[in-house]
């Protein structure tokens, strides 16, 4: 991140003055600037350093800039410039004040139905102006749609669109869209048009209308395959309240064939249309192709003939009842003397540990076998023993060495424990439910920043990767931008003295008391700081003290120089060994005598001295009152 941060406060091509960050995704950082120019807000879109080298990368960050400067639409995020220079490579878009709408679905679960018909209904308005225009988004998905205050919708990111006479791109290429909201064709590799975005909005609707995706695997590649082979859960088994209008239209649109669903983005937006007059209508030509397709599914008829299965179940009975009566005959009649069978009563093992000693015993054991389970149980240790089937004392009935008696260890697995994930620069609501939803205790605390837009995560306690229990603390500082005339204190450590000062001159602030010791870093970097960075908010002209490493071989000059080979001497008294005296201290060396332990060394000037200076002042003064009656 504070790669990211050395951007701030500069001015790009004499234009684009950078002032905070406000996003960050796989390719790129976004940030809020000014056009000096046009003197408006913008966002710039820079490609990350990393990957600026990555000619894919590079391609599509290029092909982006095509593809939206082709269309013009309000529900389209504007493209106002383009830059790919060798050493910056960015592009400057329209400014949207919001939030994606997966934050928001996040944030809320399942949405309304007039917030359903709304969302997709500007969805589809922007879908149909790219389809005229022969752009395919292929990355339709709610990280990609931005929500204003005003419920507007801003469809953007058009990196890996299919622009006219392109290419189709396949399964292998770097440029595919989300697994979780791909159509069938485009996870096949096959031939991708305007309908692909229809089955993609289709996945988001049932997504906004069930609060969960259609498809979901533990890994991107099964839910690929969902795409194309399994067909999802009907909407309204999730939410009975759902309209039947709206489920038809969510269907129609995720039909796993192309030919299946619409056809185009404008001819679904009439049927959202209808069903945003009339939440009871029942689309008549929905139901045909539903009909169509369930006969083209549906299995041969089965012969009506019954004697077929009584004679079956006939035989059936029979076949249980000879098995059942055999078994029977040999206990009474055939069976092996049953005196080598033993009562034995079952050990307790619940509050032991689990040990490799433990599981030897039962290998070896003729009176046991066993099984283990596995549990999280935060009262008892790791490898112990919570639980066994039977318990401690029940009485079994074992042959030794051939009929054993099973028990059932339920041994602990300690305290259930998670990994923090990275939530800077997330929304803080975002980031709340991500840390609740692990189980975690979650402390937001708000700090000035100049640097990072309202509401984003600027740092967390503990740190990102940090394992924690169930119900640990985390704390996470939320940005509330700007105090007003009040400064964020920035970080000077890892600064040379002449990089710090001057930061120091541009924030506003002072320099204070500066330490030198001697540290690994090279001379002159800043090594410490009195107050902390990004979360220290001070009035202007506020001093702050630094600590500046002065080499790892570094000593002190004021420090006196003693010979470790001779005592300490005393100046006063050099006969006499004695702790070394400052030489410019007034009362260096001095001891009271008795009687006079609380007064300070007799004056030695001379008495002389004195007089001639009594003479001279009133000489002076007697000569000043002369000069001023003078000139009166």
């Amino acid at each position: 991140m504070d790669g990211f941060e050395r951007y701030v406060g500069l001015v790009f091509d004499n234009r684009y003055k950078i002032e905070k960050i406000i996003g960050i995704g796989g390719m790129a950082v976004v940030y809020k600037a000014i056009d000096l120019l046009m003197r408006r807000v913008v966002a710039v879109k820079m490609l990350k350093d990393e990957i600026a080298a990555d000619e894919q990368s590079v391609r599509r960050f290029i092909n982006e800039s095509k593809a939206v400067a082709m269309l013009s639409h309000p529900n389209i995020v504007n493209i106002y410039d383009v830059s790919v220079r060798d050493n910056v490579k960015y592009i400057v878009m329209e400014y949207v004040e919001g939030i994606t709408l997966k934050n928001y679905m996040t944030h809320k679960g399942i949405l309304s139905l007039r917030e359903i018909i709304s969302y997709s209904e500007q969805i589809l308005n922007a879908l149909d102006h790219a389809h005229t225009k022969g752009i395919v988004h292929r990355d339709i998905k709610p990280h990609n749609i931005m929500l204003l205050k005003n419920g507007r919708i801003k469809v953007m990111d058009f990196g890996i669109a299919k622009l006219p006479n392109a290419e189709t791109v396949t399964m292998t290429d770097k440029a595919i869209g989300t697994v979780y909201y791909i159509s069938p064709e485009q996870a096949s590799g096959m031939r991708i048009d305007s309908r692909s975005d229809l089955y993609s909005l289709g996945v988001l609707m049932y997504e906004m209308s069930c609060g969960r995706l259609p498809f979901n695997a533990d890994s991107p590649v099964s839910v690929a395959l969902m795409q194309v082979n399994d067909n999802a859960v009907p909407p309204r088994k999730l939410n009975p309240r759902l309209p039947v209008g709206l489920e038809q239209i969510i269907q129609k649109a995720m039909e796993k064939d192309p030919e299946e669903r619409y056809q185009s983005a404008a001819l679904m937006l009439r049927h959202i249309t209808r069903l945003k007059e009339n939440p009871h209508v029942i689309f008549k030509e929905v139901q045909k192709s539903l009909r169509k397709k369930e006969k083209k599914k549906k299995p041969h008829r089965a012969s009506h003939a019954m004697l077929p299965i009584i004679l079956g179940v006939a035989f059936a009975f029979l076949l249980v009842c000879g098995i059942t009566g055999y078994y029977i005959l040999n206990m009474l009649f055939f069976s092996e003397d049953t005196s080598k069978a033993e009562t034995i009563t079952v050990q307790t093992f619940t509050g032991k540990y689990y040990t490799d000693e433990l599981e030897e015993w039962f290998s070896k054991s003729e009176y046991y076998t066993l099984q283990t389970e596995f549990r999280n149980d935060p009262l008892y240790e790791e490898g112990m023993i919570i639980d066994q089937t039977p318990s401690g004392g029940d009485r079994r009935k074992v042959v030794a060495g051939e009929q054993k008696c099973p028990v059932t260890l339920i041994i602990s697995k300690g305290a259930e424990t998670v990994v923090v994930p990275d939530v800077l620069l997330y929304d803080y609501r975002e980031a709340e439910m991500l840390l609740e939803d692990l189980d975690l205790i979650v402390s937001t605390k708000k700090v000035y920043s100049e640097n990072f837009a309202v509401g984003t995560v600027i740092s967390m306690e503990p740190e990102p990767g940090t394992t924690l229990k169930l119900n640990d603390k985390v704390t996470i500082y939320v940005s509330q931008g700007t105090a007003v005339g009040s400064i964020v204190v920035p970080d000077f450590t890892g600064l040379t003295e002449s990089q710090a000062l001057r930061k120091i001159i541009q924030t506003g602030l002072r320099v204070g008391t500066v330490t030198y010791e001697a540290n690994e870093k090279p001379a002159g970097t800043v090594i410490d700081q009195s107050l902390k960075p990004t979360v220290s908010v001070v009035h202007a002209n506020t001093k702050i003290d630094f600590i500046v490493s002065g080499g790892p071989d570094w000593k002190d000059p004021n420090a006196p120089v003693v010979d470790p080979s001779q005592p300490p001497v005393d100046p006063n008294n050099p006969d006499k060994p004695g702790t070394v005296v400052d030489p410019n201290d007034p009362y260096a060396g001095w001891e009271p005598e008795d009687g006079f332990s609380d007064e300070k060394p007799a004056d030695t000037t001379s008495s002389d001295a004195k007089k001639d200076a009594v003479n001279q002042a009133i000489k002076d003064f007697v000569l000043d009152m002369i000069n001023n009656q003078g000139r009166t």
